[in-house]
């Protein structure tokens, strides 16, 4: 059925999460989705809407409010043959079940010598909309730290369908990271080109390759998730002081296109990398060692990201969590040092 321009206008983020699932559900049977609030809601922010109505409550249901419990649960069934799709509300909880994540998830094909497949998503909305410290966090990097789980970031609407596409196929644990931005701004809002149009056929996106958003000449922002929403705004505010930055979106933090990385960093003098996440042992300092090892003092580089807790006072926030407006600055500050 087709969509008039009105309620086309008014899908978001959470809608195409939304469509995506109902026809991947569709076109295996062997695909469940269970967590809090996903069945007769449909979610939080509306991402599994609609699908316990065409699927039922045995392939889409609600559970206790326990993340050990239904993680758990969702690890025991990738291992006996579905393909489960778990969420967790929001990311800051993982630290309930972080046991299940850290040990099993992650593990349980390594320690079983490969016999063990453990094809399962979990989905998590991250990132500031002004919640304070426990319901604001992105956390990419926990993630990224542990070794044996895919870790995607996707920061336009077709990477939204594309790498939950691509997570859904794969025969590894993926956490899929949605940023809550993405999730409840309206499609016609976020800057896209034609490729990543809510309405182009749905592919899987290509895992572990870096993706060039905008060129430019004097700077390279390297970003991924929301922020590279906010680098393409700070991109053309940079236009209007005769600044050329391009932007780079990383998408798959794990794994990490180190290689592709390296070569986008040359084509400026400098690069800034930006990430909603804690700085300290990071994405940044990551990318940043990837270049640095690849092509050592060819390119000048900054990191700009959070060093505290989101604070719960909106002010203060937006003192500390990257914007447009502070992305613009900081590349100003690199290309004077």
């Amino acid at each position: 059925m087709c969509e008039s321009a009105g309620a086309s206008d008014r899908r978001t983020g959470a809608h195409l999460v939304a469509a995506v699932l109902m026809e991947e559900m569709r076109r295996d049977e062997g695909i469940v989705v269970f967590g809090e609030d996903v069945g007769a809601l449909g979610g939080v922010f509306g991402a599994t809407r609609r699908l316990q109505r065409e699927f039922g409550d045995t392939r889409v249901f609600d559970t206790p409010i326990s993340e050990t419990a239904f993680v758990g649960m969702a690890i025991g069934a990738a291992q006996a043959g579905l393909r489960p799709i778990v969420e967790i509300m929001f990311v800051d909880f993982i630290g309930v079940c972080f046991d299940q994540v850290l040990n099993q998830m992650a593990k349980n094909h390594y320690m079983s010598g490969g016999r063990v497949r453990v094809p399962l998503v979990m989905r998590t909305a991250v990132g500031s909309i002004g919640s304070a410290a426990q319901h604001s966090q992105v956390l990419s990097a926990t993630f990224a730290h542990i070794p044996g789980i895919k870790v995607l970031f996707p920061a336009t609407p077709g990477d939204l369908r594309g790498l939950l596409v691509a997570a859904i196929r794969s025969d590894d644990p993926v956490v899929f990271l949605e940023h809550k931005w993405l999730l409840k701004s309206r499609l016609v809002e976020l800057p896209f080109n034609d490729a990543d149009s809510p309405d182009s056929p749905v592919e899987p996106a290509a895992v572990g390759k870096v993706r060039r958003i905008r060129d430019g000449s004097d700077v390279t922002i390297i970003a991924s998730g929301w922020m590279v929403q906010q680098a393409v705004v700070a991109a053309r505010e940079l236009e209007t002081a005769d600044i050329s930055a391009g932007i780079v979106d990383i998408r798959s933090l794990v794994p990490l296109d180190r290689e592709g990385l390296a070569s986008e960093a040359l084509r400026a003098p400098c690069a800034l990398i930006v990430d909603e996440d804690f700085a300290g042992f990071g994405t940044t300092g990551e990318v940043m060692a990837s270049i640095a090892e690849r092509i050592p003092g060819e390119v000048r580089m900054a990191r700009h990201a959070l060093d505290v807790s989101q604070p719960a006072a909106l002010v203060l926030e937006e003192q500390v969590v990257p914007s447009a407006r502070s992305i613009a600055l900081q590349a100003k500050r690199l290309l004077r040092a």
